[in-house]
Protein backbone atom coordinates (compact mmCIF):
# COMPACT_ATOMS: atom_id res chain seq x y z
CA UNK A 1 0.00 0.00 0.00
CA UNK A 2 1.75 3.51 -1.12
CA UNK A 3 0.06 5.46 1.63
CA UNK A 4 1.61 4.67 5.02
CA UNK A 5 -0.49 6.51 7.20
CA UNK A 6 -3.93 5.09 5.76
CA UNK A 7 -2.40 1.41 6.62
CA UNK A 8 -1.92 2.69 10.16
CA UNK A 9 -5.18 3.64 10.09
CA UNK A 10 -6.76 0.26 8.67
CA UNK A 11 -5.20 -1.84 10.98
CA UNK A 12 -6.40 0.11 13.85
CA UNK A 13 -9.71 -0.76 12.55
CA UNK A 14 -9.42 -3.99 11.36
CA UNK A 15 -7.55 -5.58 13.92
CA UNK A 16 -10.03 -5.24 16.81
CA UNK A 17 -11.86 -7.30 14.51
CA UNK A 18 -10.14 -9.67 13.10
CA UNK A 19 -9.36 -10.93 16.99
CA UNK A 20 -12.47 -11.19 17.90
CA UNK A 21 -13.41 -14.84 18.79
CA UNK A 22 -15.79 -16.40 16.03
CA UNK A 23 -19.03 -16.34 17.46
CA UNK A 24 -20.78 -19.64 18.72
CA UNK A 25 -23.95 -21.58 17.24
CA UNK A 26 -25.79 -22.77 19.39
CA UNK A 27 -27.06 -25.73 17.27
CA UNK A 28 -23.64 -26.66 16.27
CA UNK A 29 -23.00 -26.99 20.38
CA UNK A 30 -26.28 -29.26 20.83
CA UNK A 31 -25.01 -31.49 17.98
CA UNK A 32 -21.12 -31.45 19.13
CA UNK A 33 -22.50 -31.78 22.60
CA UNK A 34 -24.59 -34.86 21.65
CA UNK A 35 -27.42 -33.79 23.83
CA UNK A 36 -30.27 -31.44 23.56
CA UNK A 37 -32.08 -29.84 26.68
CA UNK A 38 -35.60 -29.17 26.45
CA UNK A 39 -37.46 -27.45 29.24
CA UNK A 40 -40.48 -29.25 29.83
CA UNK A 41 -43.39 -28.62 31.85
CA UNK A 42 -44.71 -32.18 33.44
CA UNK A 43 -47.73 -30.59 35.63
CA UNK A 44 -49.66 -29.73 32.06
CA UNK A 45 -51.48 -32.90 30.79
CA UNK A 46 -51.64 -34.36 28.16
CA UNK A 47 -48.76 -32.32 26.96
CA UNK A 48 -46.62 -32.73 29.72
CA UNK A 49 -46.82 -34.97 33.29
CA UNK A 50 -44.87 -38.10 34.92
CA UNK A 51 -46.58 -41.54 34.15
CA UNK A 52 -47.05 -44.65 36.97
CA UNK A 53 -43.36 -44.89 36.59
CA UNK A 54 -42.24 -41.05 37.36
CA UNK A 55 -41.01 -40.76 34.07
CA UNK A 56 -41.62 -37.26 31.94
CA UNK A 57 -44.65 -38.26 29.52
CA UNK A 58 -47.22 -36.54 27.34
CA UNK A 59 -47.01 -34.39 23.64
CA UNK A 60 -44.39 -32.24 24.70
CA UNK A 61 -41.84 -35.43 26.01
CA UNK A 62 -42.50 -36.52 22.58
CA UNK A 63 -41.87 -33.77 20.75
CA UNK A 64 -38.46 -33.30 22.32
CA UNK A 65 -37.12 -36.42 21.79
CA UNK A 66 -38.29 -36.26 17.81
CA UNK A 67 -36.48 -33.05 17.48
CA UNK A 68 -33.26 -34.69 19.31
CA UNK A 69 -33.74 -38.07 17.02
CA UNK A 70 -33.12 -35.75 14.06
CA UNK A 71 -30.23 -33.69 15.55
CA UNK A 72 -28.81 -37.18 16.26
CA UNK A 73 -28.53 -36.76 19.41
CA UNK A 74 -30.42 -37.35 23.15
CA UNK A 75 -32.69 -35.85 24.87
CA UNK A 76 -32.91 -34.63 28.04
CA UNK A 77 -36.22 -33.08 29.54
CA UNK A 78 -35.75 -30.65 31.87
CA UNK A 79 -38.72 -29.96 34.48
CA UNK A 80 -39.72 -26.53 34.46
CA UNK A 81 -42.77 -24.67 35.76
CA UNK A 82 -44.67 -22.24 33.77
CA UNK A 83 -43.24 -19.11 35.18
CA UNK A 84 -39.50 -20.95 35.21
CA UNK A 85 -39.67 -21.35 31.02
CA UNK A 86 -37.63 -18.80 30.13
CA UNK A 87 -35.23 -17.83 32.54
CA UNK A 88 -34.21 -21.41 32.53
CA UNK A 89 -33.77 -20.80 28.49
CA UNK A 90 -32.12 -17.69 29.08
CA UNK A 91 -29.69 -18.99 32.24
CA UNK A 92 -28.77 -21.85 30.10
CA UNK A 93 -30.14 -24.64 32.07
CA UNK A 94 -31.88 -25.43 29.00
CA UNK A 95 -31.35 -24.98 25.45
CA UNK A 96 -35.01 -25.22 23.86
CA UNK A 97 -38.17 -24.11 25.43
CA UNK A 98 -41.08 -27.59 24.59
CA UNK A 99 -43.46 -25.93 26.95
CA UNK A 100 -46.56 -24.85 25.32
CA UNK A 101 -45.35 -21.34 25.47
CA UNK A 102 -47.74 -18.94 24.05
CA UNK A 103 -46.46 -16.86 21.23
CA UNK A 104 -47.31 -13.40 22.51
CA UNK A 105 -45.17 -10.26 21.16
CA UNK A 106 -44.40 -9.08 24.62
CA UNK A 107 -42.95 -12.20 25.13
CA UNK A 108 -41.18 -12.05 21.86
CA UNK A 109 -39.61 -9.24 23.12
CA UNK A 110 -36.95 -11.62 25.44
CA UNK A 111 -37.17 -14.81 23.53
CA UNK A 112 -37.01 -16.09 20.20
CA UNK A 113 -40.70 -18.30 19.15
CA UNK A 114 -40.87 -20.28 16.30
CA UNK A 115 -44.29 -20.64 13.94
CA UNK A 116 -47.01 -22.62 16.55
CA UNK A 117 -46.61 -26.21 17.15
CA UNK A 118 -49.86 -26.63 18.76
CA UNK A 119 -52.88 -24.65 19.53
CA UNK A 120 -55.46 -24.58 22.57
CA UNK A 121 -59.11 -23.78 22.79
CA UNK A 122 -60.11 -22.36 26.51
CA UNK A 123 -62.44 -23.75 28.68
CA UNK A 124 -64.01 -22.77 31.99
CA UNK A 125 -63.17 -25.64 34.44
CA UNK A 126 -65.79 -25.25 37.83
CA UNK A 127 -67.59 -27.86 40.70
CA UNK A 128 -71.40 -29.15 39.95
CA UNK A 129 -71.91 -27.60 43.14
CA UNK A 130 -70.98 -23.47 42.13
CA UNK A 131 -73.79 -22.73 39.24
CA UNK A 132 -71.60 -21.68 37.06
CA UNK A 133 -72.58 -22.72 33.69
CA UNK A 134 -70.67 -20.33 31.18
CA UNK A 135 -67.60 -17.86 31.05
CA UNK A 136 -70.46 -15.31 31.71
CA UNK A 137 -71.12 -16.42 35.06
CA UNK A 138 -67.74 -16.26 36.77
CA UNK A 139 -68.50 -12.59 37.46
CA UNK A 140 -67.74 -12.03 40.91
CA UNK A 141 -66.91 -15.49 41.86
CA UNK A 142 -63.15 -16.72 43.28
CA UNK A 143 -61.58 -17.28 40.56
CA UNK A 144 -57.41 -18.48 39.76
CA UNK A 145 -55.50 -19.78 37.37
CA UNK A 146 -51.76 -20.91 37.02
CA UNK A 147 -48.99 -17.82 36.93
CA UNK A 148 -47.56 -16.98 34.06
CA UNK A 149 -49.81 -18.34 31.50
CA UNK A 150 -51.93 -17.15 28.75
CA UNK A 151 -55.08 -17.85 30.39
CA UNK A 152 -54.04 -16.49 33.65
CA UNK A 153 -53.33 -13.07 32.37
CA UNK A 154 -56.60 -13.10 30.24
CA UNK A 155 -58.76 -14.18 33.27
CA UNK A 156 -57.15 -11.70 35.82
CA UNK A 157 -57.62 -9.03 33.38
CA UNK A 158 -61.40 -9.83 33.09
CA UNK A 159 -61.73 -10.14 36.38
CA UNK A 160 -60.26 -6.39 37.37
CA UNK A 161 -62.72 -5.35 34.88
CA UNK A 162 -65.69 -6.97 36.29
CA UNK A 163 -65.00 -5.02 39.64
CA UNK A 164 -66.02 -8.08 41.55
CA UNK A 165 -64.99 -11.14 42.52
CA UNK A 166 -61.10 -12.09 43.08
CA UNK A 167 -58.56 -13.81 41.32
CA UNK A 168 -55.42 -15.85 42.92
CA UNK A 169 -52.38 -17.01 41.24
CA UNK A 170 -50.85 -20.74 41.88
CA UNK A 171 -47.43 -21.77 41.26
CA UNK A 172 -48.38 -24.68 39.17
CA UNK A 173 -51.35 -26.55 37.40
CA UNK A 174 -52.10 -29.20 40.12
CA UNK A 175 -52.21 -26.48 42.30
CA UNK A 176 -54.94 -24.48 40.46
CA UNK A 177 -56.90 -27.74 39.65
CA UNK A 178 -56.78 -28.74 43.91
CA UNK A 179 -58.01 -25.11 44.05
CA UNK A 180 -61.06 -25.59 42.52
CA UNK A 181 -61.68 -29.50 43.23
CA UNK A 182 -61.13 -28.25 47.31
CA UNK A 183 -63.58 -25.26 46.68
CA UNK A 184 -60.77 -22.55 47.43
CA UNK A 185 -61.72 -20.84 44.08
CA UNK A 186 -64.78 -20.97 42.16
CA UNK A 187 -63.60 -21.93 38.51
CA UNK A 188 -60.32 -21.58 36.48
CA UNK A 189 -59.86 -21.20 32.77
CA UNK A 190 -57.85 -24.14 31.14
CA UNK A 191 -56.87 -25.54 27.82
CA UNK A 192 -59.73 -28.18 26.40
CA UNK A 193 -56.86 -30.56 26.41
CA UNK A 194 -56.19 -30.11 29.99
CA UNK A 195 -60.02 -30.30 31.13
CA UNK A 196 -60.69 -33.34 29.45
CA UNK A 197 -57.69 -35.07 30.18
CA UNK A 198 -58.51 -33.83 34.03
CA UNK A 199 -61.96 -35.02 34.17
CA UNK A 200 -61.03 -38.70 32.40
CA UNK A 201 -58.03 -39.53 35.09
CA UNK A 202 -60.95 -39.08 37.91
CA UNK A 203 -58.27 -37.56 39.97
CA UNK A 204 -60.24 -34.69 41.18
CA UNK A 205 -64.49 -35.25 41.72
CA UNK A 206 -67.02 -32.94 40.71
CA UNK A 207 -65.80 -31.64 37.99
CA UNK A 208 -67.09 -30.13 35.07
CA UNK A 209 -66.44 -27.87 31.99
CA UNK A 210 -68.87 -25.18 31.56
CA UNK A 211 -68.36 -24.08 27.99
CA UNK A 212 -66.27 -22.19 26.05
CA UNK A 213 -63.51 -18.90 27.26
CA UNK A 214 -64.22 -15.92 24.68
CA UNK A 215 -60.18 -15.85 23.89
CA UNK A 216 -58.80 -16.48 20.88
CA UNK A 217 -57.30 -19.50 20.10
CA UNK A 218 -53.75 -20.11 22.46
CA UNK A 219 -51.08 -20.79 19.56
CA UNK A 220 -48.00 -22.35 21.38
CA UNK A 221 -44.40 -22.22 20.20
CA UNK A 222 -41.00 -23.48 20.66
CA UNK A 223 -38.60 -21.31 22.59
CA UNK A 224 -34.98 -20.19 22.09
CA UNK A 225 -32.72 -17.79 22.61
CA UNK A 226 -33.48 -15.13 20.19
CA UNK A 227 -29.74 -14.46 19.31
CA UNK A 228 -29.60 -18.22 17.95
CA UNK A 229 -31.20 -17.12 14.52
CA UNK A 230 -29.62 -20.56 13.04
CA UNK A 231 -31.01 -22.93 15.78
CA UNK A 232 -34.54 -20.76 15.48
CA UNK A 233 -34.26 -21.31 11.69
CA UNK A 234 -33.86 -25.14 12.53
CA UNK A 235 -36.76 -25.35 14.80
CA UNK A 236 -39.04 -23.52 12.31
CA UNK A 237 -38.35 -26.34 9.33
CA UNK A 238 -38.57 -28.77 12.09
CA UNK A 239 -42.50 -27.71 13.18
CA UNK A 240 -43.04 -27.39 9.28
CA UNK A 241 -41.67 -31.02 8.87
CA UNK A 242 -43.70 -32.22 11.70
CA UNK A 243 -46.98 -30.96 9.95
CA UNK A 244 -46.53 -32.01 6.79
CA UNK A 245 -45.05 -35.40 7.39
CA UNK A 246 -48.67 -35.99 9.54
CA UNK A 247 -46.33 -36.47 12.90
CA UNK A 248 -47.99 -33.71 14.64
CA UNK A 249 -51.33 -35.11 13.98
CA UNK A 250 -49.89 -38.72 14.81
CA UNK A 251 -48.76 -37.04 18.56
CA UNK A 252 -52.06 -35.41 18.72
CA UNK A 253 -54.33 -38.53 18.50
CA UNK A 254 -51.78 -40.49 20.75
CA UNK A 255 -51.79 -38.19 23.75
CA UNK A 256 -55.25 -35.73 23.36
CA UNK A 257 -57.86 -38.48 21.21
CA UNK A 258 -59.97 -38.11 19.16
CA UNK A 259 -62.71 -36.42 21.02
CA UNK A 260 -61.41 -32.89 20.08
CA UNK A 261 -59.88 -32.32 16.39
CA UNK A 262 -56.53 -31.05 16.18
CA UNK A 263 -55.70 -27.64 15.23
CA UNK A 264 -54.94 -26.39 11.73
CA UNK A 265 -51.79 -24.70 12.28
CA UNK A 266 -51.43 -24.03 8.39
CA UNK A 267 -51.88 -20.68 6.69
CA UNK A 268 -52.98 -21.32 2.80
CA UNK A 269 -50.86 -20.72 0.11
CA UNK A 270 -48.44 -18.70 3.14
CA UNK A 271 -47.42 -21.74 5.57
CA UNK A 272 -47.96 -25.27 4.68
Amino acid sequence: MKNPALAVALSVVLFPLLSLPAQADKLDDIIGSGKLRCAVTLDFPPMGFRDESNKPAGFDVDYCHDLAKVLGVDAEVVETPFSDRIPALLSGRADVIVASTSDTLERAKTVGLTVPYFAFQMVVLTRDDTGINSYADLKGKKLGNTSSTYEAIALEKDQKSWGSGSFRAYQSQNDTLLAVAQGHIDATVVTNTVAAATIKSGKYKGLKIAGDAPYVIDYVSLGAKRSEYGLINYLNLFVNQQVRTGRYKELFVKWVGTEIPPANLTVPQVYY
